[in-house]
């Protein structure tokens, strides 16, 4: 995106802090998030990306700091407040999928369509399943929403997550450590899956401590470090070789 500084960021968060009794997690972090893009939240074990999650997925609340939708402040109190109002899908390490369910149920997990005496619309949400799964996040393998989500591979399971955020509508995308046990070919679509949703002009927050699949697909870099950003930069501002310096020195 071009001139992105000086465009109002779809989600900003400014001044969040977090303390556990003396231990200062989150010390004043600012982070903007734009529109098309793929954001990489980068950061070493202990950095505090773990709690800027949470804070973001509406788990956890901040002690101090704003959220910032388009430029008018807003309350994020839950999870729900999280998706509802911040736009925000979190698509957890553990994927959050119930193995032992099917790809359909997983998709409408608590959002299932029913006719008004209360029997599912199993045809329709089979078909709307499919359709999401064929047109928005294409991978190989899954010929059926009736297959269970333990019958998947670990990159299947990922695009069915995403797949259900896609469905859902949500603006952003905070995908944490999403590539850590997928096969190289799984990785490499993953990876391709997030440039597509960004260029679709929704927006990915990339959660990873691999720096080489972080410089591949995105557009800006957040870098945290002991509870605090130690830079925020575009992708045509640093290199691979300044990542991995800031991350090791910091």
């Amino acid at each position: 995106m071009d001139n992105a500084a000086a465009i109002t960021p779809l989600l900003s968060i400014q001044g969040i802090a977090k303390s556990y009794g003396h231990v200062r997690a989150l010390q004043g972090v600012d982070m903007n998030i734009y529109r098309g893009e793929v954001t990489g939240l980068l950061g070493d074990n202990g950095a505090g990306k773990s709690t800027l999650i949470k804070i973001l997925s509406g788990i956890i609340r901040p002690d101090t700091g704003k959220f910032m939708r388009e430029g008018q402040e807003i309350s994020v109190q839950s999870r729900r407040d999280s998706e509802e109002i911040a736009g925000i899908q979190t698509i957890y390490q553990d994927i959050a999928l119930v193995k032992s369910m099917s790809i359909l149920r997983n998709i409408f997990a608590g959002r299932e369509e029913r006719y008004p005496f209360g029997f599912l619309k199993m045809k329709k949400m089979r078909e709307t399943a499919m359709s999401i799964l064929n047109e928005h996040v294409k991978i190989a393998g899954i010929t059926s929403p009736d297959l269970l989500v333990e019958e998947l591979s670990g990159g299947q399971a990922q695009a069915v997550a995403i797949a259900r955020a896609v469905h859902f509508q949500r603006d952003i995308l905070l995908l944490d450590e999403p590539t850590s046990a997928l096969s190289v070919r799984e990785t490499n679509k993953v990876l391709a899956i997030m440039r597509d949703i960004a260029e679709g002009g929704r927006s990915c927050v990339f959660v990873t401590h691999n720096l080489y699949h972080a410089y591949q697909v995105c557009d800006r870099f957040v870098v945290v470090s002991h509870g605090t950003v130690v830079k925020s930069v575009r992708k045509e501002e640093t290199s691979l070789d300044e990542l991995t310096a800031l991350i090791m020195t910091h």
